[in-house]
């Protein structure tokens, strides 16, 4: 029996990007206690190809297999917990690979990259959520991602025209919400980061000015190494991925 509800309206968010989206070092042993019973109610459907998926369909929230014995999870867990507790339905669809580049990897639209196999997941689960009756509305998109990218000075001077296609794409002809509440991050203390800061900037700058989107700063967050967050580093990431997200509702309602 489905643990789903059909009376209910889910909110689904994106969440995509690489490793600190991914939560590869986000070991499972450290996975927080579900105390209020949050986790069954929470929509879960994840793709990370090379490592494995919820065998297309519709899981609850809870870790997922690989890189540590019990498992692995990213921020998404913070972040629909918190919607959870504040009365949202979230659901969550996660996309993601470590130690990708969007100029090389993800690459444009049509360019048979990550990005298009992206889309053809999401296709196939909101499909999913179709047949199985559930009503749903698609409210946010996370891109967590840029770290690769400033490897070099190239690809870190074409990361905003990368970013805004994909943005562009993604919500308007995919979506079809093209002033869809959008955040966007990346470590700000990666090497390539600090080598190459216009990654950091392209994102600063599009949150400015494109509607409904924000940046969200990773700075102060736990790390496992110089690249990656730790488990609590990924449950405090998620929870102010989440309040940036509710501030930037509240400033669309205003």
């Amino acid at each position: 029996m489905s643990p789903f509800h059909l009376d209910r309206t889910y909110d689904v968010f994106l969440l995509a990007g690489q490793s600190n989206a991914q939560g590869c070092q986000g070991d499972a042993a450290a996975y927080p206690a579900d105390r209020d019973a949050l986790d069954v109610s929470i929509p879960f459907y994840w793709t990370t190809p090379g490592h494995g998926s919820s065998e297309q369909q519709w899981k609850i929230m809870q870790p997922q297999p690989g890189f540590f014995e019990a498992g692995h999870f990213g921020p998404e867990l913070g972040f629909a917990r918190s919607l959870a507790r504040e009365g949202r339905q979230p659901a969550i669809f996660k996309f993601t690979v470590g130690g990708v580049s969007l100029a090389t990897v993800y690459r444009r639209p049509g360019a048979e990259g990550l990005y298009d196999e992206m889309v053809e997941a999401w296709q196939h689960a909101s499909a999913q959520l179709q047949l199985a009756g559930l009503s749903y509305r698609v409210c946010g998109f996370i891109w967590i991602q840029g770290e690769s990218d400033g490897e070099t000075p190239e690809m870190a001077a074409a990361y905003e025209e990368n970013l805004q296609v994909l943005l562009d794409d993604l919500l308007g002809r995919v979506l079809e919400q093209p002033e869809l509440p959008t955040l966007l991050g990346v470590d700000e203390q990666h090497p390539y980061i600090v080598a190459q800061p216009t990654v950091v900037a392209a994102q600063q700058r599009l949150a400015h000015e494109r509607n409904n989107t924000a940046f969200t700063s990773m700075r102060g967050l736990e790390k496992a190494d110089e690249t990656h967050l730790t488990p609590a580093g990924l449950v405090a990431h998620g929870e102010r991925l989440a309040e940036d997200f509710l501030r930037l509702l509240g400033e669309d309602q205003a």
